[in-house]
């Protein structure tokens, strides 16, 4: 059975960024990968973009491929969208199946600040990468608790369920949604940080864009 890895994020909106790094996770693992869009993310403000705007780019960003999915349980989930809920319940359906929990290297850097962290260890892998021009040494209670679960790509990790740390050599692509927003506010194109299927479709970035006088 494939591994099932899950990046988790607002996608507000999603952009090539997140694509590739999905892609090339799927790949690396050789797992099925979903893209996992939050209500109402824990550590972030609230998404300019309405759960149904969001839900609209994605689909059309994950067109015309077969690799990537999309999982929309948080979204239906009242309450802070936290990650132990959601592989609590990933693991409740798939059994055995190993899980991965895709995060950057800032995300994981930050491990310990969320809800019940040291859980996540118990339901899942963590497929860590790179952030460009990200660098940080791990708090003591993440360092000991990573001691002894790093693993390669290529080694005996798939024979269990959750509990190793992988590294993911992954493109580093320096693209943030705040700077595509930011863009699109000021009555620019982010025209090569986008899915071009994301041009096609009048309105779907309507949320970022200027008010017309």
């Amino acid at each position: 059975m494939k591994p099932l890895a899950i990046l988790g994020g607002t996608f507000d909106p999603v952009h090539i960024g997140h694509l590739c790094v999905a892609w090339e996770a799927s790949e690396l693992l050789d797992a099925e990968v979903r893209l996992m869009p939050a209500r109402v993310p824990p550590h972030r403000p609230l998404p300019v973009a309405t759960v149904e705007q969001r839900v609209a780019m994605l689909r059309a960003a994950l067109t015309d491929q077969d690799r990537l999915g999309l999982d929309l349980r948080e979204l239906e989930r009242a309450g802070p969208s936290y990650t132990v809920d959601t592989l609590s319940e990933l693991r409740a359906e798939q059994g055995d199946r190993p899980l991965v929990l895709l995060v950057g290297a800032d995300a994981f850097a930050g491990l310990t600040t969320w809800h019940r962290w040291e859980r996540l260890f118990e339901l899942a892998h963590l497929g860590v990468f790179a952030r460009p021009g990200f660098q940080s040494s791990l708090p003591a209670a993440l360092e000991a608790a990573v001691s002894g679960r790093l693993a390669d790509t290529d080694g005996n990790w798939r024979n269990h369920p959750a509990g190793r740390v992988l590294q993911l050599e992954v493109t580093p692509l320096e693209i943030s949604a705040t700077r595509v927003r930011h863009l699109l506010a000021s009555g620019r194109s982010p025209r090569y940080l986008l899915p071009g299927r994301m041009f096609d479709m009048p309105g779907l970035l309507a949320a970022y864009r200027p008010d017309p006088e």
